[in-house]
């Protein structure tokens, strides 16, 4: 099964290689203003923090490596990115980061609507590796971060030679899905809560270098296959 999908793989790539004008690999990296998460405490006869406390964005990181295929002004890009993303609770007695990593595979569609400005959207595989919320009881309870790993993701980019300048908006697809969660009351000045909304969503600002590029080797074999 494995030697078939691999098969299968190789044969589009080839494909697309001999239909291809120009493709491109490289890397990429910069940062997240990511938004999103709201959490209500749960009062018990008046005693605990009652209140409705939506979190504050924060700025995270992101790196990866693009694939890039271009036909004419039409594009394909699969990409592989790795995110760290924080919110913050401005609890009662206390702040609490909302932390979340994940891996986002997205497989973009684009357009070259000007000399180097491309504009793209499509859908995107989001695996999560951690999510955390600082304060909890347990210590280091896991967060329920989406319930689909699927996203949306559209942007503009411009080139310059081998970098490329990046922005973009990564929005999640999963539904709003509350759970209950308790938090060291004494600390954080609330106590058990319903996580409302656990989804983040994000814009992404990044560099990227062509580590190859097709339409700066002049030794390209045309409608060939590389492999």
């Amino acid at each position: 099964m494995n030697k078939a999908l691999y098969l299968l793989l190789l044969g589009f790539f080839c494909v697309s290689f001999a239909n291809a004008q120009e493709f491109s690999f490289g890397i990429k990296g910069g940062a997240n203003y990511v938004m999103g998460g709201q959490i209500t405490g749960n009062s018990s006869n008046g005693l605990y923090y009652d209140g409705t406390v939506e979190a504050d964005s924060k700025f995270g990181f992101h790196g990866g490596a693009f694939f890039e295929v271009r036909f004419g002004k039409f594009l394909l890009r699969p990409e592989f990115i790795y995110s760290s993303m924080e919110t913050e609770f401005q609890f009662p007695k206390a702040t609490s980061i909302y932390a979340v990593d994940k891996i986002s595979v997205p497989l973009l569609f684009g357009y070259n609507v000007w000399g180097p400005i491309d504009i793209y959207a499509g859908p995107a595989y989001q695996n999560i590796l951690d999510s955390s919320l600082e304060g909890t009881e347990p210590p280091n309870q896991v967060i329920v971060a989406q319930n689909t790993p699927l996203a949306a993701q559209a942007g503009i980019k411009a080139s310059f030679g081998r970098f490329e300048l990046d922005l973009r908006y990564d929005r999640s697809l999963a539904s709003e899905e509350p759970m209950e969660i308790d938090i060291v009351n004494s600390d954080y000045g609330i106590n058990r809560a319903t996580f409302d909304d656990t989804r983040l969503n994000q814009f992404l600002i990044s560099l990227s270098f062509k580590i190859f590029d097709s339409s700066a080797n002049p030794g390209r074999r045309k409608g060939g296959c590389y492999f």
